[in-house]
């Protein structure tokens, strides 16, 4: 039997062996304490190896990071159901007193001795004015978007968007002052020409009058969603990876090619939500649409005429005269325009999950 080495040093706790390849992970552990007097068992070192990593402490910032995460997320879902429980307690002893069908009728008349409201007239106005805006201000989002990140010279285009970052930092009231006040006249004037020549189709009829329309109140509506769309699309746009542009360009493609096999494909869940926030903030603006709609309680496609309304700016011009039974039907009508912005983020939320499975499978 060979000779089997020992530690040199006697101080250290007896003889040391120090085996070859074939050691066990305690003699490594005393070969490793015999060479640098340090202990290595505090780091983790014995069974097992892995000396030289650290035990995880039980309460480290991760625990208490991932705690506070589960915690924020959970409050929101609190709020949004204490929420839906505050709506539904005060919504429901109006919709009881109400004579006619909440969901159809299309009259508002809550403080009568027969209480007559619905509805239909406030949320086909809600999604038609909003829908329109997005019709009006998503091309146009979509195209600064683009000629900012990949056609306009890098300083002009940081300038640029500068600018319309800034037009999401003006107060909802001066866009509807502006509008009642100052684009009433080109838009009473645009009214009065697509009448003329366009008014064999439904939506652009009537004799008049022309102005404090739905057409107004859905263009103030664009302009206001406008820099939302258009800074979510461009932030998008600009994290396409450079190879992909780089390939399309060198197979040959024109820039627009390249844009629009590349960017618009990589980009396109980022722009379905920017599309989806800036309905959120159309359903939901008030004072614009309460300064620059002539208040009628029908449904009706025309865009022309004086009329038009929407649930948010009912509940900010009818609040403070309405009764009790009053107050309560305006707080019915905000539920359902809840329950409208949930389905709006929900579904597109579904469409973005969708598009997103879909491209890690292609890939």
């Amino acid at each position: 039997m060979p000779d089997i080495p020992r530690s040199a040093d006697a101080n250290t706790g007896g003889p040391t062996v120090t085996l070859g390849h074939g050691r066990s992970a305690g003699s490594a552990r005393t070969a490793d304490f015999a060479s640098t007097g340090r202990d290595p068992a505090p780091f983790g070192g014995g069974a097992g190896g892995g000396g030289a990593l650290p035990r995880r402490s039980r309460f480290g910032m991760e625990t208490v990071f991932r705690l506070l995460s589960m915690a924020a997320g959970g409050l929101v879902l609190v709020i949004i159901v204490a929420i839906a429980v505050f709506l539904i307690s005060k919504a429901i002893p109006a919709i009881r007193a109400d004579t006619e069908n909440f969901f159809t009728y299309s009259g508002w008349d809550p403080n009568a001795d027969q209480p007559k409201f619905g509805i239909g007239a406030l949320a086909f106005g809600s999604l038609l004015s909003s829908l329109l805006a997005l019709i009006v201000a998503v091309p146009v989002a979509l195209g600064i978007a683009l000629f900012l990140t990949h056609y306009a010279p890098r300083r002009l285009g940081t300038t640029l968007g500068f600018l319309i970052d800034l037009l999401a930092a003006v107060p909802s009231v001066v866009y509807g002052l502006w509008g009642r006040d100052y684009f009433v006249q080109p838009v009473t004037d645009l009214s009065v020409w697509l009448n003329k020549y366009f008014g064999w189709l439904p939506i652009f009829g009537g004799d008049g009058p022309f102005g404090r329309s739905v057409l107004l109140g859905s263009l103030v509506l664009a302009i206001m969603v406008l820099p939302i769309v258009t800074s979510l699309s461009r932030e998008v746009f600009r994290q396409t990876p450079v190879a992909n542009e780089e390939a399309a360009l060198a197979l040959g493609a024109t820039r627009w090619e390249m844009i629009r096999t590349a960017v618009l494909p990589y980009g396109r869940p980022g722009v379905i939500g920017a599309i989806m926030l800036g309905l959120g903030r159309a359903l939901g603006e008030t004072i614009a649409l309460a300064l620059t709609l002539s208040f009628a309680y029908n449904i009706s496609f025309n865009l022309l005429e004086n009329g038009g309304n929407s649930i948010a700016a009912n509940i900010a011009v009818k609040f403070g005269e309405a009764g009790d039974v009053g107050r309560g039907a305006l707080i019915a009508s905000g539920l359902v325009l809840f329950a409208i912005t949930l389905v709006v983020n929900m579904t597109a939320r579904a469409i973005i999950y969708r598009r997103r499975e879909f491209t890690e499978t292609a890939a």
